[in-house]
């Protein structure tokens, strides 16, 4: 079986950029009104979510599986001006996670093929205990497959908000801040018009 470092470090060699190199629009949204702290970006990619909160002052853990990805991420950093302000960090977040207590905790759509059953789940729940006082862990994901995908593969699914509540078995220190499906117009590969839904959890410590 292919492991995550193995489909990850494939995935980002295919092509020189993979992402926008623009900040997740949800995670924009949801986090623009937060005072800077702490923050852990799970699954950080090419960098743009960890370099747009170092820009706002925030101090940034970012993780990722693949060494190609957050050269990508630390070089976008440098450019940016706010390399001081983050720490890259290679975890399979399955195996080994990043060390300390964040302010916020994001994971924005942490889906992987070549995960095994339970992983997501449990990489969750350790983003939540990785929550301070106080804090926000903010889960965004995928609802389910583009509009111009009219056949997907039937062994794919898509976890729920609520899906994603059972997985995290908060108690009573906990607060659900927001459960919310976003629907967003989008463009396919070949030009079709389209739209993607996507759900957003934000849920905090007291």
């Amino acid at each position: 079986m292919t492991t995550a470092e193995q489909y990850w470090e494939g995935f980002y060699l295919d092509r020189d950029q993979v992402w926008s190199g623009q900040a997740n629009p949800l995670l924009v949204r949801e986090v623009s009104a937060l005072p800077p702290g702490a923050a852990l970006d799970l699954g950080c990619a090419e960098g743009a979510d960890a370099v747009w909160l170092a820009g706002r002052g925030w101090r940034v853990v970012g993780a990722d599986v693949s060494a190609t990805a957050l050269a990508r991420a630390a070089a976008r950093a440098e450019e940016a001006g706010v390399a001081d302000r983050i720490t890259w960090e290679r975890h399979d977040l399955a195996e080994t996670f990043p060390a300390g207590t964040f302010d916020l905790v994001s994971a924005q759509f942490l889906h992987s093929p070549v995960e095994r059953d339970g992983e997501r789940d449990a990489v969750l729940r350790r983003a939540a205990a990785a929550v301070a006082d106080g804090g926000v862990l903010l889960v965004v994901g995928h609802a389910g497959w583009p509009t111009w995908v009219t056949e997907p593969p039937a062994d794919i699914r898509f976890p729920t908000t609520g899906d994603v509540l059972a997985a995290l078995r908060l108690d009573d220190r906990w607060e659900v801040e927001l459960e919310e499906l976003v629907e967003r117009e989008l463009t396919g590969p070949e030009g079709q018009a389209g739209s993607r839904v996507d759900n957003v959890l934000r849920v905090r410590r007291r």
